[in-house]
């Protein structure tokens, strides 16, 4: 693998990080099930107030999967501009997701949930971030760690 371009400085990881979190719609969701069967899907998300907010059909094993262990690997971007997050996850039912994030939701991704009983929103909070490009960035990859962006 060659280097197209320098390696970005952490803070400007940092700041593509967050500008795939605030402009990209979908994401690659892994999880697994109690028994360690893994599932990965795209889901489409809003960036709301540090945390990503998505939704599934509550009997989707995503969301199964959530109620069970709470954990979560998301990744943005393409293979070559990667962000990589882990994060706690939590099941929100509609009734119980403040109005400001459906409103985020419903702006953002075109669609809203509140009146289907059979969807719920899947919150994630990230408490590990690593981002990166090419070879040149693999050492100095982590942006979050314990939920705090590092300097």
């Amino acid at each position: 693998m060659t280097n197209r371009e320098p390696a970005r400085s952490r803070e400007q990881r940092k700041q593509d990080a967050l500008d795939h979190l605030e402009k990209d719609e979908d994401a690659w969701v892994s999880t697994a099930s109690p028994d360690g069967v893994p599932t990965l899907v795209p889901l489409s998300f809003v960036w709301d107030r540090g945390t990503l907010l998505m939704a599934t059909r509550r009997t989707n094993p995503t969301a199964v999967n959530v109620t069970s262990d709470g954990q979560a690997r998301i990744a943005l971007g393409p293979t070559r501009d990667v962000v990589l997050i882990e994060a706690t996850a939590e099941l929100i039912e509609n009734a119980d997701l403040p109005s400001k994030s459906s409103d985020a939701f419903a702006a953002k991704l075109g669609w809203d949930l509140r009146d289907l009983s059979a969807w719920v929103y899947l919150r994630f909070t990230p408490y590990a971030v690593r981002a990166w490009r090419e070879k040149n960035e693999l050492a100095d990859r982590e942006l979050m760690a314990d939920g705090r962006w590092l300097e």
